[in-house]
């Protein structure tokens, strides 16, 4: 914990894909706990940031947006996903400038009464987005569960499925470095009743 006495609560929630991630952020939003989703934030910066933009577009070209000004996000992870320089010379256009709206954003959150914020992003330690938080809720949930959710939601392979798990790297590194973990292997109301006793003990954290 790095919290300063009188400062909003910072929490990153992350873990691996099909953990269940969305869900706990939305029983926190439930809680009134406002949640920051970067990977929505990364959106709307590679559109409405003009340096950002400039930037994405010399990296790629025309072709990394389509014709409404959106960024062509499944050509670029495309792109990024067969070539891993790509993949990181994009993170150090985008990481810079979404870690400062997160903090300008938590500024704004804490001058208007808000005691906690969350902040959900899939690569919190990756992107060292750590350094911003107070503490990481790690989401974790058994492979077979996981894989089960994702067929289910995205209607593809496991073994693209698999794919997807590994190029987020390893969920035991992250459950290694976590201040919290949240299981996600039962039902919808075990999974709230694990995320209101979560934010109890957080509220006692906000207080101190």
């Amino acid at each position: 914990m790095r919290k300063t006495s009188g400062q909003l609560l910072l929490v990153g929630v992350t873990g691996g894909i099909g953990t269940g991630k969305s869900e706990v952020c939305r029983v926190f939003e439930s809680l009134d706990v406002p949640v920051l989703y970067a990977d929505e934030i990364s959106k709307e910066l590679s559109i409405a940031n003009p340096v950002v933009r400039r930037k994405i577009l010399a990296l790629f070209g025309e072709d990394a947006y389509l014709t409404d000004g959106s960024l062509n996000r499944l050509w670029v992870a495309e792109k990024i996903f067969s070539q891993k320089s790509l993949q990181q010379r994009l993170e150090k256009i985008l990481h810079p400038t979404v870690f400062k709206e997160i903090e300008a954003r938590a500024t704004t959150l804490q001058a208007q009464g808000s005691r906690i914020a969350i902040v959900e992003a899939a690569l919190v330690f990756e992107a060292k987005l750590d350094r911003l938080l107070d503490a990481v809720i790690v989401v974790d949930a058994a492979e077979s569960h996981r894989l089960e959710r994702l067929q289910q939601r995205d209607h593809v392979t496991i073994e693209s499925i698999r794919k997807r798990m590994r190029a987020q790297g390893s969920q035991a590194q992250k459950l290694a470095r976590a201040d919290f973990v949240i299981y996600n292997n039962g039902t919808p109301e075990e999974l709230r009743e694990r995320v209101v006793f979560l934010h109890k003990i957080l509220l006692n954290v906000s207080h101190n």
